[in-house]
């Protein structure tokens, strides 16, 4: 589970101002989100440390917010304070006189002032009677007087001594505006007030009396004291309205809708009608109570109407408002629409109220509009409408705009205030621009005149914490505590989210414990953060203690947080105390086993969740698919498979209708078992079910297919999903591209590419590009892949590197140079700029085009700029000097590395010996050899191979006997090069047998030898005229199908011919053309020469006439075999016909001709025979 703090929840902004028709002239407290930052009363706090500050909004005044308007004459500031969480109060009654004071400057007498005060005069004697008291205007001068005396007591002094002083005569209308005002300050003082009044029974209790003393101890959140009182008087003050609706502004305050709706119908049971007053205070409370339900704002505004009651300004403002709060702006433009239906003009809160909203919702330039549109309609906007419009901006991180905003609110008068300060400050911590939430921060402090409050250092910490800054974020809290502000629950939570990011469970354990002496209960975030982190680090005492005490607060974990206990139990093998957890979820948390089924399942307790999901099934749920395929992959994966066939077989008897489902779950695990052929045989038996619908069962197989490289296979099942109508997820999409570009089919994943596109998939991974990239290369298709990378590119502002990298490979493969430069030269230019990986693709392009004295001229112009060659580069120029056989340059390029510190790899050792080893310079091989003994490198295989053949092509045969030697010694497994190289080694060695026998050891490896070596031990043992041992090597060749070319078919006639078996010659040539090899006149004349040595010139003479016929151009070869074939018979007249012959045909005879006739002479036992030979020769 991840537990963060949103600074959202911090700063509560915009928050709107109480609406009311009539707004009086006052000062509002600044509202916040949490009810731990209430402002109290100094004289109530003052048992607490750090002492709470309080923070006054004073634009709530008319004559700061419209300082342009004169109105500090009309109204005067006085400071009073409200509770945060208040949306509105209740209307001023009717019989409440306007609350005016007299015009500055005006000079009261001290007789006025005394008359007013209710004294006798010097000049007047007589005592006002009860309605002159009543009818008398300067009522204010008699109650702030009271007021002043009452709250100017020291703590041990009483109110009753100030009552019994009687200096001032009172109407009992006069004693409630007293305790409203005392009660404003100090609400202990205005509760003795109350008291003393009822124990002297100075007036008669009155409902408004009631009502008063309610409204001031719910702002002061003394419940239980109101309750008491509403009690007591309940009896005495009938059933009126005013006292209901003062109790249940009581409840209302602290969220406790329940408690306002059971006193709403005690009201209408009790006969008492409820007013708008009543239905606003009860839509106040269920705003408070917690998040709102869908479409709740306008279920509470039609109950209103179904009680023929019309909604007011109040009715809409609050609950736009509560829309605000829940940035639910489609049911506040939808209450804001019906407010205007019904000709309910809107005010300036309302617009408040709209532009909040829309700034939660992102509408900034809506909420510009609407700023706008109340100026044009004859509104002033306040300071509220500017921190609201300054939020809507400053949530999108408009700096520019949040700037402007700011210099239009200095301009019009008002400043940068708390509520300013307090969201610019959130912006920058957003953006992370801590250094700056910092600066503004300390200016506020010293320049500005504004003093942070809760807010603020909450925004501060939470930004801080999020960063990870988790030393500045607690220097922070400090300061905090040093200013006299108290922390809020939220600002603890923050703390404690910052350590808890930071892995710093003391410190979090700490600030948590801190917070609860300082007497702020923990919250459901609170308890979450810290269960959280004592799981996650394995404190599994202490985690259960704090989970016992979250439920004993009432507050149950969320299914994340659940999942995480899970996991620690488990790990833990807690099981006892999974079993409780699980009661606890089905008893305190009421959730259904499905859902308990699930969070098991995320925690990792299958068992568990395979008991919940049997539970679930059994009580008529569905089957959840999701759940109980992890329950099988949890038993395929541990190999229980009877376990997850006794699930297989409950579901198919309680839940038929999902058989497909069961059977799309059997081919998951046999493919998470591995199994993957019984898997397709499930898949491919099982399709008259129906069209499988299952994406994580297609998945399953696809990627099962594609580790064991069975690609015709995974495009097949891709292919049945998307006929099946299951669209592909977008790995799905990347790893079928990677299965075509894998098949050398980049065509068609580029084709899937933009079908991907079209239904809306962007794969934003460069590896999918990349790969159709450098597939295109290699097939050589370079025009394919720079038409990819142009579209790409259209797209993109910014290329990635890996792009550009596999274009200019794929341009290095077809040796495009040029183009693979341009690239590199983009790449320069408008960046990113080219890596090691640019620089080798751009070295292969000119190897593979053959422009290897090139080489140094690039390398030269890359170092000129600035780049640096890698010792990849050099290798990659060292490789293809060794490829082309350039000794004298490898050395050059190693003997360099060597000087410049590049210490040699094996790998540039395997290159070095290769070649070595190819230009058989043995010393310099043994030499390096020696060299790599000392840099502690063993020769692995691929050397003792390259060894092996140089001592073969030098016939070092001994030599080759101590490294295959060697190659057993150090536990190296001899490969088929090794085997093929030996074995010729044996041919050479005229040793065929131990070279056969050494074949059959290889074959039984599961190595297959080479063509050659077969063709080297048919020539060994044709030498060696083991000729049934070759015979049987060349038939099982041709039984095996191997497809043996022409060189084969000489072989073995050279075999027949020197053997003598010139039978199996003609036949062999038979053989040949069954097998698709048409003979060659190389052919004809090894079965000539076969036919002449078996003393049969008349058939090798067939053999020519058939030459003839084909029209095959001939020279002297044929000719010399039938003419050597007659000589050496003793046929010389027939021999004389054929050079007569040939002369005729037009071919002059060469030393071939002459070599059969000065032969034939030299071996004739007759002169005469001789030298008619001589001079037939002698003649052509």
């Amino acid at each position: 589970m991840s537990v963060s703090v949103s600074g959202s929840q911090f700063l509560s902004f915009p928050s709107i101002q109480r609406p009311h028709s009539n707004p009086p002239p006052r000062h509002a407290a600044l509202p916040s989100s949490s009810p731990s930052t209430t402002s109290h009363d100094p004289d109530t706090d003052s048992s607490q440390e750090p002492r709470a500050v309080k923070f006054i909004y004073t634009r709530a005044s008319p004559s700061i917010r419209w300082p342009h308007l004169k109105l500090s004459e009309t109204y005067p500031s006085t400071h009073t304070h409200f509770p945060e969480n208040d949306v509105f109060s209740p209307k001023t009654p009717p019989s409440e006189p306007p609350e005016e004071s007299p015009k500055p400057g005006r000079v009261v007498n001290d007789d006025e002032a005394n008359e007013a005060l209710g004294r006798r005069s010097k000049t007047r004697v007589k005592k006002m009677n009860k309605l002159a008291l009543k009818r008398d205007k300067n009522w204010r001068e008699r109650v702030k007087y009271l007021t002043d005396r009452i709250l100017a007591l020291k703590s041990e002094e009483f109110v009753a001594g100030v009552l019994e002083e009687r200096k001032v005569q009172m109407t009992p209308t006069d004693f409630c505006f007293v305790v409203k005002w005392v009660g404003q300050q100090n609400w202990q003082r205005a509760l003795e007030l109350y008291e003393c009044l009822n124990l002297r029974h100075w007036f008669a209790p009155n409902a408004r009396m009631v009502a008063t003393i309610l409204g001031v101890l719910g702002k002061a959140n003394q419940e239980a004291l109101a309750v008491e009182i509403f009690t007591r008087a309940e009896s005495s003050v009938g059933d009126t309205v005013q006292v209901y609706n003062a109790m249940m502004g009581v409840y209302a305050r602290n969220g406790r809708f329940n408690k306002v709706k059971e006193l709403l119908d005690l009201m209408r049971e009790r006969g008492c009608v409820p007013d708008l007053v009543s239905f606003n205070t009860l839509i106040n409370a269920r705003m408070k109570s917690g998040a709102m339900e869908p479409n709740l704002a306008l279920q509470l505004l039609s109950e209103v109407r179904r009680s023929g009651i019309r909604p007011d300004i109040i009715t809409y403002n609050t609950l736009i408002s509560a829309c605000s709060r829940e940035s639910n702006l489609e049911e506040a433009v939808a209450i804001f629409s019906d407010m205007e239906s019904h000709r309910c003009q809107p005010d300036l809160w309302t617009y408040n109220a709209m532009i909040s909203v829309y700034g939660r919702c992102g509408r900034s330039r809506r909420a510009e509009e609407l700023f706008k549109e109340l100026e044009s309609k004859g509104f002033f906007p306040d300071a509220v409408t500017c921190n609201s419009l300054l939020y809507a901006f400053s949530r999108e991180g408009n700096t520019e705009k949040v700037r402007d905003i700011c210099e239009e609110m200095v301009k019009r008068g008002f400043g940068k205030d708390e509520m300013t300060y307090n969201t610019i400050i959130h912006m920058y911590g957003k953006q992370g621009r801590h250094d700056q939430a910092l600066q503004l921060y300390r200016d506020m402090k010293k320049s500005s005149g504004r003093n942070p409050d809760a807010v603020t250092y909450t925004v501060l910490i939470d930004s801080l914490g999020k960063a990870s800054k988790v030393v500045e974020a607690a220097n922070v809290m400090s300061e905090m505590l040093d200013a006299g502000v108290k922390p809020t629950l939220h600002t603890y939570s923050a703390l404690i989210c910052a350590y808890a990011k930071a892995g710093k469970l003391v410190e979090a354990e700490e600030t948590f414990n801190c917070m609860r002496r300082s007497g702020i209960k923990a919250d459901r975030l609170a308890y979450s953060v810290m269960l959280d982190f004592f799981l996650r680090f394995n404190e599994m005492k202490k985690a259960m203690g704090l989970y016992q005490e979250m439920i004993r607060e009432g507050f149950m974990p969320d299914n994340g947080l659940y999942e995480v206990m899970m996991r620690a139990l488990v790990r833990e093998n807690m099981w006892d105390v999974v079993d409780g957890v699980i009661r606890d979820m089905e008893e305190l948390s009421g959730m259904n086993p499905q859902v308990i089924s699930s969070v098991l399942v995320k925690g990792g307790c299958y068992d568990h969740a395979a008991k919940m999901l049997k539970v679930a099934i059994s009580n008529g749920y569905e089957l959840d698919h999701e759940n109980f395929l992890s329950i099988m992959s949890s038993y395929s994966s541990s190999a229980r498979y009877s376990e997850a066939c006794e699930l297989l077989e409950f579901l198919r008897e309680h839940a038929p209708d999902d058989i497909q489902m069961i059977t799309e779950a059997l081919i998951i695990i046999l493919c998470k078992a591995k199994k993957l052929d019984e898997a397709l045989e499930e898949y491919r038996s099982k399709g008259g079910l129906g069209s499988f619908r299952s994406r994580t069962m297609y998945e399953s197989i696809f990627q099962e297919c594609m580790q064991n490289e069975l690609f015709d296979i995974a495009s097949q099942i891709f292919s049945d999903m998307r006929f099946n109508g299951v669209e592909p997820s977008e790995c799905l999409y990347q790893g079928m591209v990677s299965v075509y570009c894998r098949m050398g089919l980049p065509e068609t994943a580029h084709h899937l590419l933009y079908h991907a596109e079209k239904n809306g998939i962007i794969l934003d991974n460069v590896s999918v590009y990349t790969d159709i990239v450098e597939t295109y290369g290699k097939l050589k298709i370079w025009q394919k892949a720079e038409s990819l990378v142009g579209s790409l590119r259209q797209r993109t502002s910014k290329m990635d590197r890996k792009v550009w990298n596999a274009l200019i490979h794929a341009y290095a493969f077809s040796g495009c140079y040029e183009r693979a430069r341009a690239i590199f030269n983009t790449m320069m230019r408008d960046g990113p700029s080219p890596t090691v990986d640019s620089i080798n693709g751009l070295l292969q392009a000119l190897i593979v085009d053959g422009r290897l004295n090139e080489l140094y001229v690039v390398i030269q112009e890359l170092q000129d700029i600035g780049l640096k060659i890698s010792r990849s580069s050099i290798l990659l120029t060292l490789e293809a000097f060794a490829q082309a056989g350039n000794l004298f340059e490898v050395q050059k390029i190693y003997n360099g590395m060597k000087a410049a510190g590049y210490f040699p790899t094996m790998h540039l050792y395997r290159i070095m010996l290769r070649l070595l080893c190819k230009c058989k310079r043995i010393r310099d091989v043994e030499a390096m050899l020696c060299e790599m003994e000392e840099a502690r490198f063993k020769p692995d295989l691929q050397i003792c191979n390259s060894i092996l053949k140089l001592y073969l092509g030098i016939e070092d045969f001994k030599n080759m006997g101590i490294i295959y030697q060697k190659i057993q010694d150090v536990g190296l497994r001899p490969d088929e090069e090794t085997y093929n190289t030996l074995i010729i080694m044996y041919c050479r060695d005229r040793r065929p047998e131990e070279g056969f026998s050494l074949m059959n050891k290889m074959r039984s490896l599961g190595l297959e030898p080479k063509l050659d070596t077969y063709r080297s031990l048919i020539t060994a043992f044709s030498k060696q005229r083991m000729y049934e041992q070759a015979e049987e090597l060349f038939e099982e060749l041709r039984s095996n199908g191997y497809k043996l070319d022409r060189a084969f078919y000489h072989l073995m006639m050279k075999m027949y011919r020197t053997s003598g078996d010139h039978l199996k010659a003609e036949n062999l040539l038979a053989m040949m053309k069954e097998s698709g090899i048409e003979p060659t006149i190389s052919t004809m004349h090894l079965l000539m020469v076969s036919y002449g040595k078996s003393g049969q010139p008349e058939e090798a003479e067939n053999v020519l006439k058939n030459l003839r016929t084909t029209g095959v151009v001939l020279d002297t070869l044929p000719y010399s075999s039938v003419i050597d074939a007659y000589l050496k018979k003793g046929d010389y007249k027939a021999g004389i016909e054929k050079l007569t012959e040939m002369k005729e045909a037009g071919i002059e005879p060469d030393h071939r001709i002459w070599t059969c006739f000065v032969r034939a002479a030299s071996l004739s036992e007759e002169a005469n025979e001789a030298i008619i030979l001589l001079n037939a020769l002698q003649g052509a």
